[in-house]
């Protein structure tokens, strides 16, 4: 049995699978490396700037790079404990109403239904099979209502050490020149070498998970911070020279 050629239209493309249950971490593991190595790098740009020396250099990017850290991950902590604090009461607040108004409640689910395109003579028996009993109510209106996915929540300690962590990585560009430099100048020219080559790594290596242009991405990340790193030297001189 012969068959002609297959065309490309008709070849199905393989399946992708999703990120999965780390995705909600992105935003944290992006977020902390590349704090680390703007926020450091500009620092350390700005103190050079300003005419420190190796030394001083060296000692302000190590007390730069752990407070940053430290501020980061406590910071990640609070929001996202927060947040999960926000959830748990708004669930808590739902189950009250599903308990004394289960009516208003189930109407809501008419409304939202209608809303994603759920065709109205399909609203009873779809509505009918959300409402089915209190826990199933719950977890629609969890997900309709609040956008609330249970293995999407995010873990405050998850994502506190994803951000302070990461922060340090991306900060040691930085840092690590101003041991072996025997110049601040010749230090901050290797600090910008590396957290260059940084910035542009991460930039090309998220697209792996928002499926963008690599060079496109890196370029922008870095386009970014050497606007930035170019600001903060700018403004060390103006100090030393108004306060010299």
């Amino acid at each position: 049995m012969t068959t002609g050629p297959v065309s490309a239209e008709n070849v199905t493309p393989p399946y992708e699978p999703h990120i999965g249950e780390t995705r909600q971490y992105v935003r944290d593991i992006i977020l902390g490396v590349n704090d680390g190595l703007v926020s450091t790098f500009l620092l350390v740009v700005g103190v050079v700037g300003g005419g420190l020396t190796t030394g001083q250099v060296r000692l302000t990017a190590i007390a730069g790079a752990v407070a940053g850290a430290i501020s980061m991950a406590t910071g990640e902590w609070l929001a996202t404990r927060s947040q999960e604090d926000v959830f748990d009461r708004e669930i808590a607040l739902e189950r009250t109403h599903i308990r004394d108004h289960r009516q208003m409640e189930v109407d809501q689910l008419y409304e939202m239904f209608t809303d994603i395109g759920i065709p109205e003579s399909d609203l009873d028996g779809v509505v009918q099979a959300f409402s089915h009993n209190d826990e199933t109510l719950l977890n629609a209106m969890k997900v309709l209502e609040f956008g609330i996915i249970e293995t999407e929540r995010r873990s405050p300690f998850a994502a506190m050490l994803a951000s302070g962590v990461l922060f340090l990585a991306g900060a040691l560009t930085s840092v690590a020149p101003f041991f072996f430099a025997s110049s601040a100048s010749g230090g901050l020219v290797a600090a910008g070498i590396l957290t260059a080559i940084g910035l542009f790594a991460v930039g090309v290596a998220k697209t792996t998970v928002t499926g963008t242009n690599p060079w496109t991405s890196g370029l922008q990340n870095l386009a970014i911070a050497t606007a930035g790193g170019i600001a903060a030297f700018l403004i060390g001189r103006l100090v030393e020279t108004t306060l010299a």
